[in-house]
């Protein structure tokens, strides 16, 4: 019985850790959207420039994946973990300090090389060190992204509205990189996590389901990516507040956790997960649909259910991912891969929306345009059939 609770102490530590970080990976972009107007009160920034402070962390989050996990072996686990937490708290509150769009913008960057740390070594050590419920261990790491999401975006204008300063609004959510950073450090005075193990040198460049996983997580986390972004600035144009379209994105996020919960433990009944991934991208495109035909009426229905499709479908993806390969470590690179290409393909649609804005004057064109990808997504999904992974990656386990 001792030796059962010794065990488990260390791995529940582990989880709640790892939790904490996670809270880390989205408040340094989602703070931005409820604050945009005030931004560009005082700093000139267009529409497609805007734009950058979500698109060019993605992009970085994009490319450092793909050298990631080489990092993370070189350095260990615990350093690579406090480095990265170091550099998105650092960038976080030298946001207190900025006076131009450029170095609002670098900020964004380097926050976004240290999320991409993180994000490279996470699903690998989720994947090694909780082997038997890889499902729900993702879905609540992913479910603590999203909720650092929804603290950022609910709580920023009213930090703003606080204190006088947008700045303050986005440099506040340093604290959380801090408590994450002490957390972290105590649980490995006791404890000690299995090192990840760097993935085998196998390049994921010639298989074709690999791009295919790699393009569907992009074209989901595009939906993510362009809401998080426009959504509060979409409803700021409407009339609405930027504490009550603060609120609003918070409330999708909120969903988005709510559903990050709870559809990996319903998809874990079975592993044939294309009629889960269906429903959450069929509700994403109910959610597009209602901000254009109707954003003013039922206006908390249209986040509920973009928050309950997107929370779900990125775990979701990941997940399918995960499910190909048996072998942790190939596994960590399959899903690195992925990530690296797919956050590069995320990463131009809000630039691309913004553009949009800046030329017709609305959004809701690129709320058509997500809507269509949504469509397709779904054709996508129905590929993935469990009993054909095997003969994806012939040789692999």
């Amino acid at each position: 019985m001792e030796n059962v609770r010794a065990t488990s102490r260390p791995a529940l530590w582990l989880m709640v850790s790892i939790l904490l970080v996670a809270l880390n990976l989205r408040p340094s972009m989602a703070a931005v959207g409820p604050l945009l107007s005030a931004i560009r009160g005082d700093i000139p920034l267009s529409f497609s420039l805007a734009s950058l402070l979500t698109m060019l962390p993605v992009m970085a989050m994009g490319l450092a994946l793909f050298f990631g996990l080489s990092v993370s072996q070189r350095l260990g686990e615990q350093r690579t973990v406090v480095i990265s937490l170091s550099i998105i708290g650092l960038a976080t509150v030298s946001r207190l300090f900025v006076d131009s769009a450029a170095e609002l913008i670098l900020s964004a960057m380097l926050a976004g090389i240290g999320i991409a740390l993180i994000q490279a070594l996470m699903p690998a050590l989720i994947k090694s060190r909780f082997s038997d419920n890889v499902a729900v261990c993702m879905g609540l790491y992913v479910t603590s992204i999203m909720g650092g999401a929804a603290i950022a975006a609910s709580f920023a204008p009213l930090v703003m509205a606080r204190t006088g300063s947008w700045r303050a609004g986005l440099a506040i959510w340093a604290a959380l990189a801090l408590v994450a950073l002490l957390f972290w450090g105590l649980g490995r005075t006791g404890t000690s996590a299995p090192t990840v193990l760097a993935p085998h040198n196998t390049s994921f460049l010639t298989h074709s389901r690999a791009w295919l996983l790699a393009v569907f997580f992009g074209l989901g986390t595009a939906s993510y990516t362009c809401v998080l972004a426009w959504l509060a600035p979409y409803y700021v144009e409407k009339g609405w507040s930027e504490q009550n379209a603060g609120l609003l994105l918070g409330f999708l996020t909120a969903m988005e956790v709510l559903s990050g919960l709870v559809t990996p433990a319903i998809a874990n009944r079975s592993r044939d997960r294309r009629l889960v991934l269906v429903v959450l991208l069929a509700l994403i495109m109910a959610g597009f649909c209602g901000l254009i035909l109707s954003p003013q009426h039922f206006s908390l229905l249209w986040p509920c259910l973009l928050g309950l499709g997107i929370g779900g479908l990125f775990p979701m993806s990941l997940i399918v991912s995960l499910d190909h390969l048996d072998n942790p470590q190939r596994a960590a690179g399959l899903t690195a891969f992925v990530q690296g290409i797919g956050y590069l393909i995320a990463g131009l649609s809000p630039l691309m929306a913004g553009m949009v804005r800046d030329r017709s004057g609305s959004f809701e064109s690129a709320w058509w345009c997500l809507t269509g990808v949504m469509a397709l997504m779904i054709l996508i999904a129905l590929r993935f059939n469990p009993r054909h992974y095997a003969r994806q990656f012939p040789g692999a386990t």
